[in-house]
């Protein structure tokens, strides 16, 4: 426990941004698996809006340095490859 006021606060904002960041990593996480379900099942079009909306949620993450800026364009060069390749089999 902290026993000075300041660390008390540091606690608090700690705790806040700790749910925050959880909350960003969840609805990330949420709209990756929307992703590779239409990826997988085969609809090119809903991937298509899908990964748009990906690739905004880690853009918007990693300016709050939510998570790093080199994973996040790791994961959109992956999802990218995933629905290249998707549209590439729909051809």
């Amino acid at each position: 426990m902290p026993n000075i006021k300041s660390a008390e606060k540091r606690v608090k904002i700690i705790e806040k941004k700790t749910n925050e960041n959880r909350a960003v990593k969840s609805r990330i996480s949420t709209f990756v698996k929307k992703f590779k379900l239409a990826v997988s099942s085969k609809e090119v079009e809903n991937a298509d809006n899908l990964y748009r909306e990906v690739v905004s949620l880690l853009d918007k993450a990693a300016a709050e340095n939510v998570i790093h800026k080199n994973s996040a364009n790791r994961k959109k060069a992956h999802y990218s490859k995933m629905l290249d390749n998707l549209k590439n089999e729909a051809k």
